[in-house]
């Protein structure tokens, strides 16, 4: 069976995978989820990355992904996930696996938007006009009501502002000026965030730079921010921004269970990094496959 990108849009919506991807990090945090830090190799020669992400979490599966951050004119990841039968190790249905990673990345972001970010934000700012750009801005609207939204981005900000129906800014400065919650999407290698820029009380959500040598925030922002991960083991030796922070304060699972009170003052500023799990993964392409099922919608 082969579950294709259009029918997984057919069939996830945020309202389902937003409280999935809780249980799943609260799951993976406790130990009742097992995934191993997953493997990269590079493709020097070409720029790029192949990722291998298995896991089991009540569904059994892994993805492959590739991450060319130089493509032109096409995406710069591509994904497939394979699900196999836990009782028996059967493969049992395929599944592209670029829209389930897009969303549940957003997906994620916005589950620790409503755990962290104060209760009355309303303003968001976006640094980056790709795919995870869009995606954080429908899924995070979901869980706050954004009365003023801004991008910014080099060379598309206008476009998706635009596209949007939201604020472009001219600088990345002025896009995240007084901003309650920040999204910083990029495939910038160096810093685009400044912590001198960032209000006290923001949350800031980073879902770029997902290599040991690549960075999107400042060492002002990162010593300076209650930092959140998904996964302490990965974090501490795949995000830059988390190896030049030196410290993780506490993986977002713990939240979600209950077992860290999350933002502790009013003015404490929160930073989520995520770096994408293979449990979101499963969990999401075990969700697409019994909604498929369910709705008559598999091959």
């Amino acid at each position: 069976m082969h579950i294709t990108d259009a029918q997984v849009r057919g069939v996830l919506t945020y309202e389902d995978l937003i409280p999935a991807m809780e249980r799943a990090l609260a799951d993976y945090t406790t130990g009742k989820a097992i995934q191993p830090v997953r493997t990269l190799i590079p493709v020097k020669e070409h720029g790029g990355y192949l990722f291998v992400m298995p896991a089991y979490c009540g569904a059994l599966g892994a993805k492959l992904v590739t991450y060319y951050p130089k493509n032109q004119g096409i995406k710069t990841h591509f994904a497939t996930i394979q699900l196999f039968k836990p009782e028996t190790g059967e493969p049992f249905v395929l599944l592209d696996g670029t829209l389930i990673t897009e969303m549940r990345t957003a997906a994620v972001s916005a589950a620790a938007t409503r755990a962290l970010a104060r209760d009355d934000a309303s303003r968001l700012a976006i640094l980056g006009s790709g795919v995870q750009a869009r995606s954080h801005l429908a899924a995070l609207r979901h869980v706050r009501d954004f009365r003023d939204v801004r991008v910014w981005s080099p060379r598309s900000g206008a476009a998706f502002a635009a596209e949007h129906g939201i604020t472009a800014a001219e600088s990345a400065e002025a896009c995240v000026d007084g901003a309650d919650v920040i999204v910083v999407a990029t495939t910038s290698s160096t810093p685009v965030l400044e912590g001198g820029w960032v209000a006290p009380g923001a949350h800031v959500n980073s879902v770029g730079a997902a290599l040991a040598d690549s960075r999107e925030l400042d060492d002002a922002f990162v010593h300076s921010a209650t930092l959140f991960v998904d996964s302490r083991a990965a974090a501490l030796v795949e995000s830059g921004d988390v190896i030049a922070a030196g410290r993780v304060d506490a993986e977002i699972g713990e939240v979600f269970e209950g077992t860290h009170a999350g933002r502790a003052s009013r003015d404490e500023i929160t930073w989520f990094k995520s770096l994408g799990m293979a449990v979101e993964d499963i969990a999401t392409a075990d969700i697409v496959y019994r909604r498929s099922v369910a709705m008559g919608r598999t091959e």
